[in-house]
């Protein structure tokens, strides 16, 4: 009876982050690692909440904790305690094949190292998701066009990747995880590996990305970067060490 109760209140809970327009909410959260017999805490009970059409970046020097927390973020990882909702549903308690449809449905990845298949078109790249999705071949097209489109990239739609550049290839990348309409984008140091004027294009994007009403989190440990964003959320030792809206 008890365990029904709080059920429940955990369905209800999400229920009402939803209405609210939180895309993501986390109470308490952790992840823990055992190393010998000591205890890492890389994340320690974080407290987050993002709004439908944020545009957040989270900051943190190497080994603050904020790659772990993107990764409990993005549904790549599971945490050791505590309480995550994306879009009102609590992932944390989701199991492995669960948390693949929500990683799919959900979040719009952009990874610094573009991730692209190298023999496949930058269309195929795009359609990738909605092949994962189940989505009929004539709509995936459709839609991945509307994608490349989104990022001005439709006249390079059939290059593979090596035929394309660094910005090209991240735009691509970018393509790919709007595709399926994500609830967020979720972008990990994404112009690390592009030289300062492309990634200033690729910043552009996102702005405009954000204008259309993307929810954005960016993840960085640079302060050019993240000085894009609305709200500047600093990671130290695991921890939150500072919440600033920043514009």
């Amino acid at each position: 009876m008890a365990q029904a109760l709080a059920e429940r209140e955990l369905i209800e809970r999400g229920e009402q982050l939803k209405r609210d327009g939180i895309v993501i909410r986390t109470y308490d959260l952790w992840k823990t690692y055992i190393m010998g017999d000591q205890e890492i805490h890389a994340v320690s009970g974080v407290d987050i909440t993002i709004k439908r059409g944020e545009y957040v970046a989270i900051m943190g020097p190497s080994g603050s904790g904020k790659s772990t927390l993107m990764n409990l973020i993005g549904c790549l990882d599971t945490p050791t305690k505590g309480q995550y909702y994306i879009n009102g549903r609590l992932v944390s308690e989701m199991t492995d094949d669960e948390l693949a449809r929500i990683r799919n449905k959900e979040i719009g990845f952009v990874f610094q190292t573009f991730n692209l298949l190298p023999r496949a078109t930058s269309l195929h790249n795009v359609e990738l998701p909605l092949i994962y999705s189940g989505t009929p071949s004539d709509k995936r097209t459709e839609r991945a066009k509307a994608a490349l489109r989104q990022v001005d990239l439709e006249a390079r739609m059939m290059h593979k990747p090596n035929e394309l550049s660094g910005g090209q290839r991240q735009r691509v990348a970018v393509a790919r995880a709007l595709v399926n309409d994500p609830s967020i984008l979720l972008a990990d140091e994404p112009t690390g590996n592009l030289d300062s004027v492309t990634g200033n294009e690729i910043m552009g994007l996102f702005a405009r990305l954000h204008e259309q009403g993307n929810t954005i989190v960016l993840v960085t440990h640079e302060h050019d970067i993240a000085v894009h964003a609305h709200r500047v959320i600093h990671i130290r030792d695991g921890k939150v060490e500072k919440d600033e809206q920043v514009r």
